[in-house]
């Protein structure tokens, strides 16, 4: 219908006041609180911007409150969708940095006081998880979004079309993307559109980061999408080298029970093959025992010990035997671990000697 459009203030406020009712009307107590988030928030309003809304439930009847539809007068479509208690839990934990949502939702309307004092305890938990010095599960949380878009760059190594390679290189975009952001510990406050502004700003980052974005998608055919992704995700490799760098040395000790019986286990699974390695030849068998090691010691104690002990630098294919030997003083090494964390390996002279101790525990 041809008019002039009302102002988007007033739109926005009949959206909230209509979720409000029927909020009333269909689940009464499922609505906990609604609060505005995104460009209305932040004040980067543009002609096409809709309204970003923290619709806050507290059961399922609340999912009776979500909405798709698209307003014709101004061709901007809206999403009214519902939010748990449980997903803002999980945003604070900072999985990624695209919590916006919790942290920033301009709060319109409060259907009972503790809600916007549960809300306010876990933008408090946010705050002081961000503010508290950059540390090694800080590094190992923003590595591991890294290397997720390590993969979609593997993935579009081997892709064959056009869109098959941009579609693994948007993977890897949207993952390396957060991963700088968390390395930084920092979160999107501005939205997508500005997303490149929030980056330009951030310090650990390649010097040229925008343009090694704009690289990879102005790319226009799979080659250049692949040879400019590769680079984006080297410098940014780099990067993650420096910051590692940067972390003082033996922050994170380990407890106990992140240890007990690891260096049991590596004997068990691991010192064998490898000496039968080294007795036949098997350079097979060698890499790929001393590949299962070194996974292992990158999830021991949450990665707390990754990098420190590397199983794969002793991998020698013309002397397996030395490569057998490099292995037991690695095992002789840990072991340091075992002593600072107040434990001592397993022993047992014979099976009996075991076994006796075995069937007397409770």
């Amino acid at each position: 219908m041809a008019g002039f459009a009302e102002a988007p203030e007033a739109r926005n406020e009949k959206i909230i006041r209509g979720i409000i009712r029927r909020a009333e009307r269909v689940c009464p107590g499922s609505l906990a609180l609604i609060g505005i988030y995104g460009s209305f928030s932040t004040g980067r309003i543009h002609p096409g911007s809709d309204l970003d809304l923290l619709i806050l439930i507290n059961d399922e009847g609340g999912y009776r409150l979500k909405a798709a539809f698209v307003q014709e007068d101004l061709g901007i479509g809206h999403d009214l969708y519902c939010t748990r208690w449980e997903d803002l839990e999980r945003m604070a934990e900072y999985p990624d940095p695209h919590i916006s949502k919790l942290m920033d939702s301009r709060i319109v309307y409060v259907s009972a006081p503790e809600y916007a004092e549960r809300l306010q305890a876990l933008r408090s938990r946010v705050a002081e998880l961000l503010d508290a010095p950059f540390s090694r599960a800080d590094y190992d949380k923003a590595e591991n979004m890294f290397r997720e878009g390590l993969t979609c760059l593997a993935l579009a190594e081997t892709a064959e079309t056009l869109p098959e390679v941009r579609r693994r290189a948007g993977g890897a975009l949207y993952c390396t993307e957060a991963a700088i952001a968390m390395l930084n510990k920092r979160y999107f406050r501005l939205g997508t559109k500005d997303i490149m502004e929030e980056l330009a700003a951030m310090p650990r980052r390649p010097e040229d980061l925008p343009g090694l974005l704009d690289g990879v998608v102005s790319a226009g055919n799979p080659e250049e999408v692949r040879r400019r992704l590769a680079r984006l995700m080297e410098e940014t490799a780099a990067v993650f080298r420096e910051a590692e760098r940067s972390l003082p040395e033996g922050e994170r000790p380990v407890p106990p029970e992140a240890l007990r019986g690891t260096w049991e286990e590596m004997v068990s699974n691991w010192r064998g093959k490898l000496h039968l390695a080294a007795r036949t030849g098997d350079r097979h068998l060698a890499f790929t025992s001393l590949e299962s090691f070194d996974a292992m010691l990158a999830d021991v104690a949450e990665g707390a010990l990754k990098g420190k002990y590397d199983a794969l630098a002793i991998y020698d294919l013309a002397d397996l035997a030395a490569t057998a030997a490099r292995f037991d003083k690695l095992l002789e090494d840990y072991l340091t671990e075992y002593r600072r964390a107040g434990l001592e390996p397993v022993r047992y002279g014979d099976i009996d000697a075991f076994l006796r101790r075995y069937l007397d525990e409770e």
